[in-house]
């Protein structure tokens, strides 16, 4: 085809905008490549950069602002054929800078196209991450307290391996894109141009300012020798192929009969160090050996060592759609900071809810039915307490079976710990 461009949706920029002339050099790349229209993507940002996928008969994905290169970068490894063209501002440059250093590490075969105009322009003319320190912009003096970002300098030094800086009124524009296009690996291309709705009328920009800006700034003129490396998408491919080892999903054959047919909500409330996570794993294998469906969610702190485990276990003859417990059927209250955690539970209990409470634990009132246990006197060490409650359940038939419990514990350790964890076990069958 001779032109990309929507007739359509012809270009709507300002009068003067710069971004109309990168339009029509874009299209000409597009031409001069020649990569088929539906081989060929542009993925957008918001502001004036975003309307760019609206003027090309091509794919096109518009995305939100700032996050343009994560979809992009998607694209790429889906479909390693595509021309990946995002076109992004310097407004979306400053608000998804972390996506833009992650792409220039990674080095996926995509042209990013900074648009830098030195502001916002659709909002207002707020300062940008780029905008001259001098520079009157429509946020005041914001942007005399800061230093503006050089992208291109940043993008090197976060290992991007074809950085161009140019003016987005350069009659070679065209050719500049198409030499970013074909480099094989992460290109940025920053064109430098006008915002003749809002950044000119406060501050003297002309084509031949941007030139001398240019030239007063580092040159980057193409491919960063110290960056060269293999493409990401290609890199990943291949590392995949060495790869001969997978983990594969637990997978558990039906073997025993669940002791009760419905479905059980179970919530373990301890403290880090009593083995919480490990009790829930514990309950999920039990119950998927009895043929069921299981989920399992934990609460603890941040700092893994100190404060509050919970885990809230369901298990269900049915497919779970929703893992949040709604009526728990069984609750074990093994630690104050856990209780604390799930304080108010308490009282929306039912008779039918089977509470198990170590003896120097404290629990609101409840109309559930409660048993104390004192595992203290029973010599349990404190960071059995949640092993050896489960074995109280079975004895019960409250959700799991001993014979579950043996299997769980089979699957879930190796053979030396599953004998140490036996010991609990048993000690609880017979207590």
């Amino acid at each position: 085809m001779s032109s990309f461009l929507n007739a359509d949706r012809p270009p709507v920029f300002c009068p003067g905008c710069t971004h109309e002339r990168i339009t029509k050099a874009l299209d000409k790349a597009l031409e001069k490549k020649g990569t088929a229209p539906h081989k060929t993507v542009i993925v957008s940002d918001i502001g004036c950069s975003g309307l760019f996928d609206t003027f090309f008969n091509v794919h096109a994905l518009h995305g939100l602002h700032g996050r343009a290169l994560t979809y992009a970068q998607g694209l790429k490894l889906a479909d390693p054929a595509l021309n990946v063209i995002v076109t992004m501002g310097d407004g979306g440059l400053g608000i998804g800078g972390a996506h833009v250093l992650a792409a220039c590490r990674k080095n996926p075969d995509i042209t990013l196209i900074v648009l830098n105009n030195f502001n916002f322009g659709m909002t207002g003319g707020q300062y940008s991450a780029t905008t001259p320190t001098e520079a009157v912009a429509g946020s005041e003096f914001l942007n005399r307290a800061e230093v503006p970002m050089d992208i291109c300098l940043v993008a090197g030094s976060a290992g991007a391996t074809y950085i161009r800086r140019c003016s987005g009124h350069d009659p070679q524009l065209a050719d500049i894109l198409v030499e970013a296009m074909d480099h094989k690996g992460f290109s940025l291309v920053e064109t430098l141009g006008m915002c003749t709705g809002r950044y000119t009328k406060r501050n003297r920009l002309t084509p031949k300012a941007i030139d001398a800006m240019i030239d007063a700034m580092p040159k980057m003129n193409g491919p960063v020798e110290k960056n060269l490396r293999p493409e990401y998408g290609e890199a990943y491919r291949r590392l995949a192929l060495e790869k001969k080892h997978f983990p594969m999903p637990v997978t558990i054959e039906k073997a025993f009969d669940p002791p009760a047919p419905g479905r059980e909500e179970i919530v373990i409330l301890g403290s880090a160090g009593m083995r919480i996570v490990t009790a829930g794993d514990i309950v999920c294998y039990a119950g998927m050996a009895a043929g069921m469906n299981v989920s399992m969610k934990n609460d603890y702190n941040i700092t893994v060592l100190r404060g509050q485990s919970v885990s809230e276990i369901l298990i269900s003859p049915e497919k779970i759609g929703y893992a949040g417990i709604e009526s728990p059927t069984v609750v074990i209250a093994i630690s104050d900071e856990g209780v604390q955690r799930r304080h108010g539970m308490f009282a929306t209990l039912t008779p039918e809810t089977f509470v198990l409470k170590e003896k120097s634990v404290t629990i609101p009132g409840t109309p559930a039915t409660v048993v104390e246990v004192d595992f203290k006197a029973l010599k349990v060490r404190r960071r059995d307490w949640a092993l050896a409650s489960l074995g109280l359940l079975a004895k019960e038939g409250r959700g799991v079976t001993p014979e579950m419990l043996a299997f769980a514990v089979r699957e879930r350790f190796n053979e030396k710990m599953a004998a140490i964890a036996m010991e609990t076990l048993e000690k609880m069958f017979r207590s």
